[in-house]
């Protein structure tokens, strides 16, 4: 009897959630920068918060994105080390390349986990609309923290 394993179909369902959700971001960016500029050109009425809104949306955009990235090693890279290391070689490379980004990774996520703390304690909001920072910052954390399992796993 063979066994099946699930895992590739969570993955493939977490990725496109994640898609999804930095597309829906991205398209509600796009959404409010038109109405804003629409209202300040025409009808001499912009959006209000609209910087803090795009702030806060981009953001959660690239953070969101992060974790695909990581998986499929599409951040951005320089072929330094490629005439050093011989093609036979090169999975050691990305083995040591993967593991200290998961370091990095894990220590960002940690440092902005505690950040996210003090900004829920000390009630830290943005300036005009009063929106908290904290579930951001948690948000980033969390992202980091996936992103460091991923590349682990990629390691």
């Amino acid at each position: 009897m063979q066994t099946r394993s699930y895992w590739p179909q969570i993955g493939r369902v977490m990725q496109l959630g994640l898609e999804g959700v930095a597309g829906a971001t991205l398209f509600a960016m796009m959404l409010l920068t038109t109405a804003d500029v629409t209202g300040r050109y025409f009808f001499n009425s912009p959006i209000l918060g609209t910087v803090e809104l795009t702030r806060l949306m981009l953001a959660a955009l690239v953070f969101l994105s992060l974790p695909v990235v990581c998986w499929r090693e599409e951040h951005v890279s320089v072929d330094l080390l490629d005439t050093v290391f011989p093609p036979r070689l090169i999975w050691i490379r990305q083995v040591l390349v993967n593991l200290i980004v998961t370091g990095a990774l894990w220590v960002m996520a940690r440092r902005v986990w505690a950040l996210g703390e003090r900004a829920m304690q000390w009630g830290d909001v943005t300036e005009f609309l009063r929106i908290p920072n904290g579930y951001l910052i948690y948000l980033m954390s969390i992202m980091l923290a996936a992103s460091a399992v991923l590349t682990l796993l990629r390691a």
